[in-house]
């Protein structure tokens, strides 16, 4: 099995640059090549996995950075596709209201978390189990996602996702412009699938 980088039809994002987009985009593609570049190495390695046992064992330990890397860039980039949308009465909008009071409070509530100081992602998650959302701060790809449970929304904060056209202290700018650009209708439709 060999991934290969998604292509996103993206349109003219308010905010973020082109420029800034194709670097994004790059580093994507970085992710998924060194996804493939891991798996291939340990297919190699097996040929003799008692010698290569500690090489094996770190290259699995980096696979899940690489691929989790892979994945949640696929979130990123595939909420800015389509026409901007949103139903305010979609089953998003009402779990939103009840566990944050109303739409608006749960935007700001994900601004908030992603106010953190550091690099890393804003995932919300939806909780099938209780029928709830959770808004977390990951720091690594790898690192700090809630187990099983199915992303709604992704938030890149890692600086390559706006250095080009913001400077770090100007992060706030650079979350109100993934704001601006989202599709609110791809995340109700990733909640819509999980919820039922």
């Amino acid at each position: 099995m060999t991934y290969q980088p998604k292509t996103f039809t993206l349109p003219t994002l308010t905010g973020l640059s082109e420029k800034q987009i194709k670097v994004h985009l790059a580093l994507y593609e970085g992710y998924v090549k060194h996804v493939n570049l891991i798996m291939e190495k340990i297919q190699a390695l097996k040929a003799d996995p008692e010698a290569n046992a500690y090489t094996m064992s770190e290259l699995r330990r980096r696979f899940a950075f690489e691929f989790n890397g892979m994945r949640m860039h696929e979130y990123y980039f595939s909420q800015f596709e389509g026409e901007k949308g949103g139903d305010p009465k979609s089953a998003l909008a009402l779990a939103a209201a009840e566990k944050y009071g109303s739409g608006e409070n749960f935007i700001a509530h994900i601004k908030e978390v992603a106010g953190t100081r550091g690099i890393g992602w804003v995932v919300v998650y939806s909780d099938p189990g209780s029928k709830t959302l959770h808004t977390v701060f990951v720091n690594d790809h790898e690192v700090g996602q809630l187990a099983g449970l199915p992303v709604i929304l992704a938030l890149d904060l890692w600086e390559h996702s706006y250095m080009v056209d913001y400077v770090p202290a100007e992060k706030k700018n650079y979350i109100d412009a993934f704001f601006a650009n989202l599709n609110w209708t791809v995340i109700e439709k990733r909640f819509e699938e999980v919820a039922a």
